[in-house]
Protein backbone atom coordinates (compact mmCIF):
# COMPACT_ATOMS: atom_id res chain seq x y z
CA UNK A 1 0.00 0.00 0.00
CA UNK A 2 2.87 2.30 -0.71
CA UNK A 3 1.76 5.87 -1.20
CA UNK A 4 1.78 7.05 -4.82
CA UNK A 5 2.13 10.83 -4.85
CA UNK A 6 0.31 11.99 -7.96
CA UNK A 7 2.16 15.22 -8.53
CA UNK A 8 5.58 13.54 -8.16
CA UNK A 9 5.65 10.00 -9.54
CA UNK A 10 2.79 10.65 -11.94
CA UNK A 11 4.80 13.43 -13.59
CA UNK A 12 6.85 10.67 -15.17
CA UNK A 13 3.88 9.78 -17.38
CA UNK A 14 3.48 13.24 -18.85
CA UNK A 15 5.37 15.09 -21.51
CA UNK A 16 7.24 17.56 -19.30
CA UNK A 17 5.74 21.02 -19.80
CA UNK A 18 8.13 23.88 -19.09
CA UNK A 19 7.54 27.60 -18.67
CA UNK A 20 7.79 28.72 -22.29
CA UNK A 21 6.04 25.78 -23.95
CA UNK A 22 2.89 26.18 -26.06
CA UNK A 23 0.29 23.47 -25.41
CA UNK A 24 -3.40 22.78 -26.25
CA UNK A 25 -5.98 24.48 -24.01
CA UNK A 26 -7.43 21.04 -23.24
CA UNK A 27 -6.51 17.38 -23.75
CA UNK A 28 -8.49 14.17 -23.23
CA UNK A 29 -7.12 10.63 -23.25
CA UNK A 30 -6.59 7.40 -21.34
CA UNK A 31 -3.91 6.28 -18.91
CA UNK A 32 -2.98 2.64 -18.23
CA UNK A 33 -0.31 1.64 -15.72
CA UNK A 34 0.93 -1.27 -13.63
CA UNK A 35 2.58 -0.73 -10.23
CA UNK A 36 4.61 -3.09 -8.05
CA UNK A 37 4.77 -1.61 -4.55
CA UNK A 38 4.78 -2.43 -0.82
CA UNK A 39 1.43 -3.15 0.82
CA UNK A 40 1.98 -0.25 3.25
CA UNK A 41 4.98 1.89 4.33
CA UNK A 42 7.77 -0.34 5.74
CA UNK A 43 5.89 -3.55 4.87
CA UNK A 44 7.86 -6.65 3.87
CA UNK A 45 5.26 -7.78 1.31
CA UNK A 46 4.61 -6.35 -2.15
CA UNK A 47 1.62 -6.36 -4.46
CA UNK A 48 0.88 -5.61 -8.09
CA UNK A 49 -1.88 -3.14 -9.04
CA UNK A 50 -3.18 -2.20 -12.49
CA UNK A 51 -4.83 1.16 -13.21
CA UNK A 52 -6.81 1.98 -16.36
CA UNK A 53 -8.27 5.49 -16.21
CA UNK A 54 -9.28 8.47 -18.36
CA UNK A 55 -7.39 11.74 -17.96
CA UNK A 56 -8.30 15.36 -18.62
CA UNK A 57 -6.09 18.45 -18.77
CA UNK A 58 -7.40 22.01 -18.99
CA UNK A 59 -5.22 25.11 -19.28
CA UNK A 60 -7.53 28.09 -18.87
CA UNK A 61 -6.68 31.72 -18.23
CA UNK A 62 -7.57 31.65 -14.52
CA UNK A 63 -7.82 27.95 -13.72
CA UNK A 64 -5.76 24.98 -14.86
CA UNK A 65 -6.51 21.33 -14.17
CA UNK A 66 -4.01 18.49 -14.52
CA UNK A 67 -0.39 18.88 -15.69
CA UNK A 68 0.92 17.34 -12.45
CA UNK A 69 -1.56 18.92 -10.03
CA UNK A 70 -5.29 18.85 -9.47
CA UNK A 71 -5.99 22.54 -9.92
CA UNK A 72 -3.99 25.74 -10.13
CA UNK A 73 -5.13 29.31 -9.64
CA UNK A 74 -3.21 31.14 -12.35
CA UNK A 75 -4.05 34.51 -10.78
CA UNK A 76 -1.46 33.75 -8.06
CA UNK A 77 0.94 31.93 -10.37
CA UNK A 78 4.16 33.98 -10.42
CA UNK A 79 7.39 33.42 -12.32
CA UNK A 80 9.06 31.78 -9.30
CA UNK A 81 6.19 30.31 -7.27
CA UNK A 82 2.77 28.70 -7.78
CA UNK A 83 -0.03 27.77 -5.39
CA UNK A 84 -2.10 24.71 -6.27
CA UNK A 85 -3.50 21.48 -4.81
CA UNK A 86 -1.54 18.27 -4.31
CA UNK A 87 -3.03 14.79 -4.35
CA UNK A 88 -1.63 11.50 -3.06
CA UNK A 89 -3.15 8.05 -3.12
CA UNK A 90 -2.40 4.48 -2.08
CA UNK A 91 -3.79 1.08 -2.90
CA UNK A 92 -5.73 -1.16 -0.53
CA UNK A 93 -4.31 -4.40 0.94
CA UNK A 94 -5.94 -7.54 2.34
CA UNK A 95 -4.73 -8.51 5.80
CA UNK A 96 -5.64 -12.18 5.32
CA UNK A 97 -2.83 -12.54 2.78
CA UNK A 98 -0.23 -11.03 5.15
CA UNK A 99 0.89 -13.22 8.06
CA UNK A 100 2.01 -10.27 10.18
CA UNK A 101 -1.45 -8.61 9.86
CA UNK A 102 -3.54 -11.79 10.07
CA UNK A 103 -6.73 -11.15 12.06
CA UNK A 104 -6.47 -7.37 11.67
CA UNK A 105 -8.77 -5.19 9.53
CA UNK A 106 -7.91 -4.78 5.85
CA UNK A 107 -6.19 -1.57 4.77
CA UNK A 108 -8.51 0.51 2.58
CA UNK A 109 -7.70 2.86 -0.26
CA UNK A 110 -6.17 6.10 1.03
CA UNK A 111 -6.34 9.47 -0.65
CA UNK A 112 -4.77 12.75 0.49
CA UNK A 113 -5.66 16.28 -0.53
CA UNK A 114 -4.23 19.65 0.41
CA UNK A 115 -2.47 22.86 -0.65
CA UNK A 116 0.94 22.92 -2.30
CA UNK A 117 3.35 25.83 -2.65
CA UNK A 118 5.68 25.20 -5.62
CA UNK A 119 8.83 27.30 -5.53
CA UNK A 120 10.97 27.35 -8.68
CA UNK A 121 14.57 27.31 -7.46
CA UNK A 122 16.35 27.33 -10.81
CA UNK A 123 16.02 26.92 -14.58
CA UNK A 124 18.56 25.24 -16.84
CA UNK A 125 19.26 25.22 -20.56
CA UNK A 126 21.59 22.62 -22.04
CA UNK A 127 23.18 22.81 -25.46
CA UNK A 128 22.59 19.10 -26.13
CA UNK A 129 20.02 18.01 -23.55
CA UNK A 130 17.15 20.49 -23.67
CA UNK A 131 15.72 22.40 -20.70
CA UNK A 132 15.30 21.64 -17.00
CA UNK A 133 13.70 23.10 -13.87
CA UNK A 134 14.34 22.57 -10.14
CA UNK A 135 11.42 22.96 -7.70
CA UNK A 136 10.80 22.84 -3.97
CA UNK A 137 7.19 21.79 -3.36
CA UNK A 138 5.82 22.36 0.17
CA UNK A 139 2.79 20.07 0.61
CA UNK A 140 0.32 19.70 3.49
CA UNK A 141 -2.55 17.24 3.02
CA UNK A 142 -5.46 15.73 4.92
CA UNK A 143 -5.59 11.93 4.64
CA UNK A 144 -8.74 9.82 4.26
CA UNK A 145 -9.38 6.09 3.87
CA UNK A 146 -12.32 4.52 2.06
CA UNK A 147 -13.74 1.12 1.15
CA UNK A 148 -16.22 3.00 -1.11
CA UNK A 149 -19.04 2.51 1.41
CA UNK A 150 -17.81 5.34 3.65
CA UNK A 151 -14.89 7.70 4.29
CA UNK A 152 -12.76 7.94 7.47
CA UNK A 153 -10.36 10.77 8.27
CA UNK A 154 -6.81 9.58 8.95
CA UNK A 155 -4.99 12.71 10.06
CA UNK A 156 -2.53 14.94 8.21
CA UNK A 157 0.69 14.70 6.21
CA UNK A 158 3.46 17.23 5.65
CA UNK A 159 5.75 16.46 2.71
CA UNK A 160 8.37 18.80 1.22
CA UNK A 161 9.49 17.60 -2.22
CA UNK A 162 12.68 18.62 -4.01
CA UNK A 163 11.98 17.81 -7.66
CA UNK A 164 13.86 18.13 -10.93
CA UNK A 165 12.37 17.75 -14.40
CA UNK A 166 14.13 17.89 -17.74
CA UNK A 167 12.93 17.56 -21.30
CA UNK A 168 15.28 16.55 -24.09
CA UNK A 169 17.56 14.16 -22.22
CA UNK A 170 17.95 11.76 -25.16
CA UNK A 171 15.68 13.41 -27.73
CA UNK A 172 13.29 16.36 -27.92
CA UNK A 173 10.35 14.27 -26.64
CA UNK A 174 12.20 12.39 -23.88
CA UNK A 175 11.54 13.58 -20.31
CA UNK A 176 13.33 12.88 -17.03
CA UNK A 177 11.84 13.38 -13.58
CA UNK A 178 13.52 12.93 -10.17
CA UNK A 179 12.46 13.82 -6.64
CA UNK A 180 13.46 13.54 -2.98
CA UNK A 181 10.62 13.73 -0.44
CA UNK A 182 10.69 13.16 3.34
CA UNK A 183 7.28 12.69 4.99
CA UNK A 184 5.90 13.46 8.46
CA UNK A 185 2.40 12.48 9.60
CA UNK A 186 0.12 12.94 12.58
CA UNK A 187 -0.56 10.09 15.02
CA UNK A 188 -3.86 9.12 13.40
CA UNK A 189 -2.20 8.08 10.13
CA UNK A 190 0.62 6.26 11.95
CA UNK A 191 -2.07 4.46 13.98
CA UNK A 192 -3.61 3.20 10.75
CA UNK A 193 -0.38 1.53 9.67
CA UNK A 194 1.35 0.58 12.93
CA UNK A 195 -1.09 0.50 15.87
CA UNK A 196 -1.73 -2.92 17.49
CA UNK A 197 -4.74 -2.85 19.82
CA UNK A 198 -5.27 -5.28 22.68
CA UNK A 199 -8.03 -7.03 20.70
CA UNK A 200 -5.61 -8.16 17.94
CA UNK A 201 -2.59 -9.13 20.06
CA UNK A 202 -1.06 -12.55 19.31
CA UNK A 203 2.04 -14.41 20.46
CA UNK A 204 3.91 -12.97 17.45
CA UNK A 205 2.30 -9.52 17.56
CA UNK A 206 2.50 -7.56 20.82
CA UNK A 207 0.41 -4.49 21.63
CA UNK A 208 1.81 -1.22 20.31
CA UNK A 209 0.70 2.40 20.63
CA UNK A 210 1.79 4.32 17.52
CA UNK A 211 2.90 7.95 17.70
CA UNK A 212 3.18 10.90 15.35
CA UNK A 213 6.35 11.96 13.57
CA UNK A 214 8.66 11.00 10.75
CA UNK A 215 7.32 8.34 8.33
CA UNK A 216 10.11 7.97 5.76
CA UNK A 217 11.84 9.46 2.72
CA UNK A 218 11.16 8.60 -0.94
CA UNK A 219 13.70 8.90 -3.73
CA UNK A 220 11.96 8.65 -7.11
CA UNK A 221 13.13 8.77 -10.72
CA UNK A 222 11.05 8.50 -13.89
CA UNK A 223 11.53 8.56 -17.65
CA UNK A 224 9.00 9.02 -20.45
CA UNK A 225 9.15 9.17 -24.23
CA UNK A 226 6.83 9.31 -27.24
CA UNK A 227 6.18 5.92 -28.86
CA UNK A 228 3.97 7.62 -31.47
CA UNK A 229 2.61 11.13 -31.95
CA UNK A 230 -0.32 10.32 -29.61
CA UNK A 231 1.06 7.60 -27.31
CA UNK A 232 3.57 8.25 -24.56
CA UNK A 233 5.33 5.51 -22.56
CA UNK A 234 6.53 6.13 -19.00
CA UNK A 235 8.36 4.19 -16.30
CA UNK A 236 9.48 5.06 -12.78
CA UNK A 237 11.23 3.55 -9.76
CA UNK A 238 11.16 4.61 -6.12
CA UNK A 239 13.21 3.73 -3.04
CA UNK A 240 11.43 4.33 0.28
CA UNK A 241 13.78 4.69 3.26
CA UNK A 242 12.12 4.26 6.68
CA UNK A 243 15.15 4.14 8.97
CA UNK A 244 14.51 6.55 11.87
CA UNK A 245 10.74 6.34 11.48
CA UNK A 246 8.77 7.28 14.60
CA UNK A 247 7.31 3.75 14.79
CA UNK A 248 10.25 1.48 14.05
CA UNK A 249 9.38 -0.50 17.21
CA UNK A 250 5.94 -1.52 15.94
CA UNK A 251 5.60 -5.25 15.13
CA UNK A 252 3.97 -4.09 11.87
CA UNK A 253 7.12 -2.17 10.89
CA UNK A 254 8.97 -4.82 8.88
CA UNK A 255 11.51 -3.31 6.49
CA UNK A 256 13.60 -0.14 6.69
CA UNK A 257 14.01 0.01 2.90
CA UNK A 258 11.34 -0.81 0.33
CA UNK A 259 11.26 -0.43 -3.45
CA UNK A 260 8.51 0.25 -5.98
CA UNK A 261 8.37 0.57 -9.74
CA UNK A 262 5.83 1.05 -12.49
CA UNK A 263 5.28 1.09 -16.23
CA UNK A 264 2.48 2.67 -18.21
CA UNK A 265 1.12 4.38 -21.27
CA UNK A 266 -0.72 7.63 -21.96
CA UNK A 267 -2.84 7.82 -25.11
CA UNK A 268 -3.98 11.28 -26.12
CA UNK A 269 -7.32 10.95 -27.96
CA UNK A 270 -8.39 14.57 -28.49
CA UNK A 271 -6.95 18.04 -28.05
CA UNK A 272 -8.12 21.58 -28.71
CA UNK A 273 -6.99 23.59 -31.71
CA UNK A 274 -6.51 26.61 -29.45
CA UNK A 275 -3.10 26.84 -27.75
CA UNK A 276 -1.81 28.44 -24.56
CA UNK A 277 1.47 28.79 -22.70
CA UNK A 278 2.49 25.54 -20.93
CA UNK A 279 2.26 27.27 -17.56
Amino acid sequence: MSIIVMNTDINAQQEIVLEDDIRPVWEVGVLAAVFNSSEYPAADRKQINIIPAPYFIYRGETLRIGDGSIARAVAIDKSWYELDLSLAGSFNANSENNEIREGMPDLDFIFELGPQLRIRLSKFEFERYGKGELFLNLQARAAFSTDFSGIDKRGYVFQPVLSYRQRGLLSEKTALFASLSPTWATEKLHDYFYQVGSNVVTEQRQAYDAKHGYLGTDLSVGLSFNATEDIRIFTFARASLHSGSANEDSPLFRDKSTYSYGLGMVWQLWESEAKVSGR
